[in-house]
């Protein structure tokens, strides 16, 4: 009878490995955070489905991608005296020194990583981390003194370290015990990196280097990597930052009790003129060859996007406070207010004609076009590729109350929809680190680890039904939480636009290489503001709900920013604070 039991216990064994499934029950697999796992068998299995275990390249390399001329993509940026090299996972010259497996995004913990194979003559300025929870995708700089005063290097050894954090009486899941070292830098100097160990003994002073202090500018902190009751991991970047702005992000993490900022260490600054290492006019269209994205829009779109000239010779009107009749607009908008003022006395309005106005908000995709601002981020060390897309017309917002999905009539529309992505390249190689997705008058910064692609390096991206916000990933994107709120339904849809075809409209450092459209500067509405009872309109829906649900749909709307309210015709690209600044 025993022999029995063994022999159906092992077929039981192999049978649910065939189909995948475990003979362990789910309640012995449960995770509990911050519990010691004695198991390596558990431990190794639980490793092996980190996303971080993969390193991310790009589907296409873009080594010798670039037309010659310029500094950009050389390798090697010039400060001022100080020269910086970008190590990164893509050129396999950052190595794993710890990891921890639990907490953090996802509770899959956070991995540091330092630069190896650094070129001779120059030196670590810090170590690199990421969470466990996205593909491997790093990088951060290393520096060379090439001044000329000896006396006042920009480079400098630290004269001792202090212990910021350790792991050791942790009962956490991680690669043995990790020391966090604050740099102390000589007077006159500051860290810009921390410095881990696996032992209690301070690190060499030889293993990082402080950098002098007029190279340096304030950081502030950005995303946590990792947390744990007071400690915190973040990722840094400089509080000022623009395309006038000097500060240069290290690709270091700040290490700290609590969130305080500044945080203890310090970016670099360039003192060097900034546009030095961007693009020339020939780089910039094999860069939008190589990655210019591709947007998809919803199948059931109704709203179309179109080239401004289109919009333009199809009946769009300027409208003046105190004339009664408005004036056509000439197909590149010259006749457009010029003046970098907003006083309220323009706005552009659709035609009058009913069979017009609704040609003019249904768009033209065969005409639409990208218009592409070109900008220097990170004191010149990267390069801003923003891509606007034009829509003559934002539809009615929809919004989700439970298992309801109600359109919300007048509330959402506006005409003169702007809205773009934004891609950010390393000026080392070139390389796309980052997509920005603008999402309502706010948006998310991606990893180029994180989205999808297509034909080679173009990033995917979807247009959101009616309100045209980007996502990175196709399905509902609520504006709200627990099952209510607006609805951002994206999907990938028939109609296409691929934003390769586009009009350079500026890019500042090039001078008059590039001439700006009228159109770009004009400083007023690209719409009307519309004049409708938004507590009426709530009213009129709030009949087709249980009572229960009246007072959630009013707090949705409430809670609704103006731009998806539509109660205003918004502003071109020229009026965003990203156009001078960074993203929100």
């Amino acid at each position: 009878m025993v022999g029995n039991v063994r022999i159906l216990f092992s077929v039981f064994l192999l049978a649910t490995q065939a189909i995948g499934l475990s003979a362990i029950p789910p309640w012995k697999k449960l995770h509990v955070p911050w519990k010691n796992h004695h198991s390596k068998e558990k431990s190794i299995n639980k490793r092996q489905a980190l996303a971080i275990d993969t390193t991310f390249n790009l589907p296409v390399p873009v080594k010798n991608a670039w037309p010659p001329g310029g500094n950009f993509a050389s390798g090697i940026i010039d400060l001022g005296g100080l020269q910086v090299h970008e190590t990164s996972t893509s050129a396999s010259t950052l190595t794993k020194v710890w990891g921890v497996y639990e907490g953090g995004a996802d509770g899959k913990g956070f991995s540091v990583y330092e630069p190896t194979g650094i070129p001779q003559g120059f030196h670590m300025l810090g170590s690199y981390s990421q969470p466990n929870n996205k593909p491997l995708f790093g990088w951060n700089l290393v520096a060379k003194d090439v001044s000329a005063n000896t006396n006042n290097p920009t480079l400098k050894k630290p004269v001792n370290y202090k212990l910021v954090w350790n792991s050791g009486s942790l009962k956490i899941d991680q690669d043995g015990p990790i020391y966090v070292w604050l740099p102390i830098a000589p007077d006159g100097y500051k860290a810009v990196g921390h410095v881990v160990t696996n032992t209690t003994d301070q690190p060499s002073l030889d293993r990082v280097m402080c950098v002098r202090s007029d190279f340096t500018d304030q950081c502030e902190t950005n995303n946590l990597i990792w947390g744990l009751d007071t400690f915190n991991v973040f990722d840094v970047r400089p509080s000022n930052r623009g395309i006038q702005a000097p500060g240069v992000r290290v690709g270091t993490f700040a290490a700290q009790t609590g969130t305080p900022n500044p945080p203890s260490i310090a970016c670099l600054k360039n003192n060097n003129p900034i546009p030095k290492y961007m693009p020339n006019s020939e780089q910039i269209k094999a860069i939008l060859q190589v990655y210019s994205p591709v947007m998809y829009l919803h199948p059931d779109e109704d709203y179309f996007p179109s080239s401004v000239e289109w919009f333009f010779t199809n009946g769009a009107v300027l409208y003046k406070k105190g004339q009664e009749n408005p004036e056509m607009i000439t197909p590149n908008g010259s006749n457009l207010p010029q003046d970098p003022h907003n006083d309220g006395a323009y706005y552009i309005g659709l035609p009058s004609a009913a069979a017009a106005q609704e040609k003019v908000k249904r768009g033209d995709l065969k005409s639409a076009i990208s218009y592409v601002h070109v900008k220097p981020m990170f004191g010149g060390a990267f390069t801003d590729v923003a891509i606007w897309t034009f829509y003559p017309f934002n539809g009615p917002a929809r919004a989700k109350v439970e298992f309801l999905t109600l359109n919300l009539g007048k509330i959402g529309e506006h005409v003169g929809d702007w809205e773009h992505v934004t891609l950010r390249l390393s000026n080392f190689n070139g390389e796309l680190k980052q997509v920005y997705f603008s999402q309502h008058s706010k948006g998310m910064w991606l990893d180029s680890s994180e989205i999808e692609y297509q034909s080679g390096n173009k990033p995917m991206y979807y247009s959101s039904l009616h309100g045209h916000a980007s996502y990175p990933h196709a399905g509902l994107h609520l504006l709200g939480q627990n099952n209510v709120g607006i609805r951002n339904d994206t999907a990938k849809g028939d109609s296409v636009l691929d934003l390769g075809a586009f009009q350079l409209v500026s890019a500042e450092y090039l001078g008059s290489e590039v001439v700006e459209p009228p159109w770009l500067n004009y400083y007023r509405e690209w719409g009307p503001k519309i004049d409708y009872d938004i507590d009426e309109e709530v009213k009129k829906l709030e009949k087709m709900l249980p009572g229960r649900l009246k007072s959630t749909l009013e707090n949705i709307v409430k809670k609704l920013p103006s731009e998806v309210l539509g109660e205003e015709g918004p502003t071109g690209p020229k009026v965003k604070d990203n156009w001078n600044g960074d993203e929100r």
